[in-house]
């Protein structure tokens, strides 16, 4: 099992106690609000952010040339908006993200994200209350919680900024 106290700074070494923030990110209210959670903690802790954004596959196997265009659309799109939040990162956090695209079913690949990256120490989501157990919530929660070695901070999509600054 590998040690979650040490990040990698901007050249790759590592820091010592720096706590690095993975917020899964689709564009929603709540993946917004738990950008900003993320962020007020990173600067509260001197810590960093990595923003995932995941494609989730399409199958058009009888039409590759639009499988191709429809893939290379949702990657603009998703660059776009990591692009769009790492602004509102470097605002809110005073550092740019590290930002990640990976394609595939969801679970997967956050998992595989957090795997891949031994210095990620907290797993953030956006939570919808007003629509109960969302899907990424309740399958991270049923699924993953028991098979991820960090902690799952499920941020409600409803919370103030001022609330997030009280709290964090």
């Amino acid at each position: 099992m590998s040690d979650h106290s040490d990040t990698t700074n901007a050249s790759g070494e590592h820091v010592a106690g720096q706590v690095k923030f993975l917020v899964c990110v689709d564009g929603s209210p709540p993946s917004r609000v738990a950008v900003h959670f993320a962020c007020r903690r990173a600067k509260n802790t001197n810590g960093r952010v990595a923003l995932l954004h995941i494609i989730q596959p399409v199958d058009f196997r009888q039409w590759s040339g639009v499988e191709e265009m429809m893939r290379e659309e949702r990657r603009d799109e998703a660059e776009a908006l990591l692009q769009e939040l790492a602004a509102d990162v470097n605002g809110w956090a005073g550092v740019m993200p590290e930002l990640l695209m990976r394609e595939g079913r969801i679970g997967d690949e956050i998992l595989g994200a957090v795997d891949e990256d031994p210095s990620i120490d907290l797993l953030c989501i956006g939570s919808n209350p007003a629509e109960g157990k969302g899907k990424l919530v309740g399958f991270l929660a049923g699924n993953l919680a028991g098979r991820l070695a960090i902690p799952l901070v499920i941020v409600p999509g409803t919370l103030t900024d001022e609330k997030i600054i009280n709290i964090t």
